[in-house]
Order: C-alpha cells, then structure tokens, then sequence
C-alpha cells in the first residue's frame, strides 16, 4: 500500500517537475525549477530511508559534496549545480520509471484481499451467483456450498502467500530496486574516491610539512644550540688546560652536562617522530607504557594477532597519545580505558574517559581532533566521537590494514 502510494506520488512529482520545464520557456519555471529539483531529491532521499527501514539494503546519497552551498542552498546556482551532477538526472528517470514499476510490489497485498473475498464465499454464494451467473474463483467456478468451500481454501492459501511474499520477497526487491536506480554508479564512485584521495594527499603532505619544519624548530632551539655550547666550552677549556687545571675541570664538568642535556633533547625528538618501543614492542606495549607516564588512571586492555604496518602503528599511537592528552588536559578526566583489538582485517581503538566532556572536531580550538583526522584520513580512517556535556567522553577510530607478516614473524621469534 505504502509503495503503491509513493508511486501515485512520484507519478505527480514528474507531472510537476515536466510542467515547471515547460514554464521556463516563458521564464516562470526558472523561478519554479530550484524548488522541483530539491523535491525530486528529498524524494530519492526518502525512498533509501525505507530501503533501509524495509529490507535493511543501505543506500548512500551519490550526490557531488560542495563547499558553501550544500544541497539546501536555493536559487538558480543551486539549480545549474544540481543539474551538472549526474545523479540528479538519475534521480529524474526514477520518477519516470518507479511510477510503472511501484504498483507491481502490491500484487501480494492483493493476493491477500483476493483471498480475504475467497474465505467470503461459503457464507455469500448463494447471493452472489443469483446476482451474476457464470461467477469465478480464479479458477473454480462457483456452483454451490463444495465449490465455495474449494474457493475458501484457495483464498486462505492466498492469504498466506501474501503475507509471506510481502516481508520477504517485495520489501527486498524494492530494496535492490531502489540501490540499482538510485545508489552510487560507478563513475560517482570513481569520482567521490579521487576527490577523497586529493584531499587526503594534500592533507598527509601538509602534516608532513607541519613535522619536518617542527623537527627544524627543536633541532635548531634545543640539541642544536647544546652542541655549540659544548663546542665552545671544549675549545675554552682546550685553551685552559696548561695554564688553569681547575677551570678545566669544571669546563669539562659543564660540558658533561650539557652533552646528557643534548642527548635527552634527542631522544625526545626521535621520541616524538617514532618511538623506539613502538618499534620494538608493538602498539600495545607501546601504549602500555605511555599510560605508565599519565597523571590519570589508565587501563589498557585488548590485544594483537601479529604487528601492524609501521606507518598505521604510528598514525594510531600519535592518535591515542593526543586524545589521551586532551582528555587529561582539556577533559579533566580521572580515569581513561583504551582498547585496541584487530578483527576482520581492522584495527579499532576505543578510548573512553569521564571527563566533563563538550569534545567537537568542528570547534576552532579543537586543532589536536582535527589532527587526528587528518592523521586517520591517510588511511581511509574514520574518528567517531561521542563527547556530552557533562561527560562521558568516547573517542573510536578504525582503520582498515593487513598485519605485516614478515615484522610479526620476528616479533614472535623474541
């Protein structure tokens, strides 16, 4: 019933729509078009919503995103950008089509009050065969109470073939009915996934630059600076050494310092590109042990088949590192769980905190979340993040990867 409706409205959607192309002759439909084309696509929009509801087929908009506008923008721009994009046009001949093809999915539903007037007869027979001769039952002709009865039959066996074919053979249908017209092609999504890569590119060679110009700045302000020092207090004491012992001696001393100084500044630099552990012992131990330096309880839990690839081993331990450091800093948290676990050839991470929460990605103070997601992009990795006012904060990421067989054959052998 449903569908047969959504088919009679569609029918005058297209009427509406053929009649607004016609008015742009004389210049109203111009006026007229904007507003049909949104119509045309809040109706594509809202058969994927039943497609899903009904028969649990999802079916993703394959609509071009654009910046600024977006799909609730008016006037004739948002006209001509609709039109340019080719699932508007496949929007347009569902409207032509469905109208033909919507009523056929309630032929069950017919069946079933076909087979409600069959269950009728044997109490009705004999008034309806005084008022018409010749009467039919599909194919039992209706001549007394025995055929009536067989009519009976017939229309219970109706009744169940309809109620069974509707939930699971029509909703379905109309399910891959609605993904063949209305979902993704495959040129929209060659498209939506060269723009996502562009995007995604420009933001992994942005952050690179980003790091590059940081390990300048440290390079240059901390281990930089401390070997100079060093330099010139070896060569100072090099000139003192025959004349002045004791001022060696404490060159030396100074120099000492300045050379553990520099050092540490180093391993805190190779720290911050890739920790060593995380080389060496994996993303679990690796934050295993980051936990260890946190002013909060932290419990970590999960584990993993094998070793990650190196590159998504880092993204995902920056990744955690940060959100841990805002829900210590920013979250005021007390308490944070981490799991890591790889199923189905996936690394998911969840990291939950009670802090006072109010995390958002899109605030312009939320630099570190924004990171992260540039970070996860690189790898198609998405961040969900559920963060209330108030509190609790969860923060999940996945990432789709193969394990490294060859680093998690050695990490076996240790």
């Amino acid at each position: 019933m449903a569908l047969t409706g959504l088919a009679v409205t569609e029918a005058l959607l297209a009427l509406w729509v053929a009649l607004v192309v016609l008015l742009t002759v004389v210049g109203i439909g111009i006026l007229l078009l904007p507003g049909a084309l949104n119509a045309v696509r809040a109706d594509a929009r809202r058969q994927r919503r039943l497609a899903l509801r009904w028969s649990g087929i999802e079916v993703d908009d394959p609509y071009l995103t654009t910046a600024g506008g977006g799909s609730r923008a008016t006037g004739w721009r948002h006209a001509l950008r609709l039109l340019g994009d080719s699932a508007t046009w496949r929007d347009l001949l569902w409207l032509l089509v469905n109208p033909f093809v919507g009523p056929i999915t309630f032929l069950p539903a017919l069946a079933v009050v076909h087979g409600l007037a069959g269950l009728s007869l044997p109490f009705l027979w004999k008034t309806i065969t005084e008022s018409w001769e010749n009467t039919w039952y599909e194919f039992i002709p209706i001549e007394g109470q025995f055929t009536a009865n067989l009519a009976a039959g017939l229309g219970l066996v109706e009744i169940l073939f309809g109620l069974l074919v509707l939930p699971r053979l029509v909703l379905p249908l109309h399910g891959k009915w609605v993904r063949f017209m209305l979902g993704r092609s495959s040129r929209a999504v060659l498209t939506s996934r060269v723009d996502h890569l562009t995007h995604t590119r420009s933001d992994t060679m942005d952050m690179q630059a980003s790091e590059l110009r940081r390990i300048e700045r440290d390079l240059h302000d901390g281990a930089q600076v401390r070997l100079v020092a060093l330099g010139m207090t070896l060569s100072a004491a090099e000139s003192l050494i025959k004349h002045n012992p004791e001022a060696v001696a404490a060159l030396l001393a100074e120099a000492k310092d300045n050379s553990v100084k520099a050092l540490n500044e180093l391993r805190d630099l190779v720290h911050g590109v890739h920790p060593p552990l995380l080389a060496d012992r994996g993303l679990v131990d690796a934050v295993k042990t980051l936990a260890l330096e946190l002013p909060l309880r932290t419990e970590v839990t999960g584990s993993l088949p094998g070793r990650l690839p190196a590159p998504v081993e880092s993204a995902a331990y920056f990744a955690i590192a940060e959100l841990l450091n805002n829900a210590a800093k920013h979250g005021k948290a007390t308490e944070v769980g981490i799991d890591i676990h790889y199923t189905d050839g996936v690394l998911r991470v969840v990291v939950h905190d009670n802090g006072v929460g109010g995390a958002d990605s899109a605030a312009k103070s939320s630099s570190g979340l924004r990171g992260i997601e540039r970070r996860l992009a690189a790898f198609d990795g998405v961040l969900a993040l559920t963060s209330p006012a108030g509190g609790p904060t969860t923060a999940a990421f996945d990432i789709r990867c193969r394990l490294d067989r060859r680093a998690s054959k050695d990490f076996a052998g240790r």
